[in-house]
């Protein structure tokens, strides 16, 4: 992971007015943990991950991951997040539907992570079994999910650049507002105002 992206997210973490940022030596330092996982794991940013890496490498339903993701048709796409934050929805062809928390503003995303509470199995501190019970089903069915609408996606495994980063159920109420987005080809706020006419 290139340092003057790091360090743009350490600056830009620091700057911020939100609380759980302002407490930030925990904060920083745990995104710095997180990046070095990365950079030390990481494969070669111009090629595929193969077979065998992708093997070892599946997520499991309900989870919170980061990677690093060079998504198929770029160059049509309008725009897209290079380092999604998502919760693995289920498996797809080719990877799997995911939803990826990066496409909705802070505030929103602290309403659509309130409602995916309601999901949570196993809720104890430390426990690795602890995750969201969600599928899209669920997702669709109830107006308490309707900020989801924009956060699904597909990812394929081929066109992942890093291996998954789990983040611990008693990160993710810090690690939704860490600015960690990473949108290409448009900035932050017109993806932002995209998705809230979506929803």
């Amino acid at each position: 992971m290139p340092a003057s992206i790091y360090n743009r997210l350490v600056k830009d973490a620091s700057k911020a007015s939100i609380d759980v940022i302002n407490r930030s030596k925990k904060s920083i330092d745990w995104l710095r943990a997180r990046y070095n996982e990365i950079s030390k794991a990481s494969v070669r940013t111009n090629l595929f991950i193969n077979e065998a890496e992708r093997k070892r490498n599946i997520g499991k339903i309900g989870r919170m991951y980061m990677f690093v993701y060079d998504p198929k048709g770029k160059e049509t796409l309008p725009f897209y997040d290079r380092f999604p934050l998502v919760f693995y929805v289920q498996p797809a062809e080719g990877g799997f539907y995911g939803l990826n928390l990066h496409y909705l503003p802070p505030t929103l995303r602290a309403k659509l992570l309130d409602s995916l509470y309601d999901t949570q199995v196993n809720g104890v501190v430390g426990n690795e079994t602890t995750r969201m019970k969600i599928t899209y089903q669920l997702l669709s069915s109830a107006a308490r999910f309707r900020f989801f609408k924009p956060c699904f996606k597909h990812y394929l495994f081929k066109h992942m650049r890093s291996k998954f980063i789990y983040v611990p159920p008693e990160e993710w109420d810090m690690t939704v507002f860490l600015p960690t987005e990473q949108f290409k080809k448009a900035s932050k706020d017109t993806v932002w105002k995209d998705s809230r006419s979506k929803i």
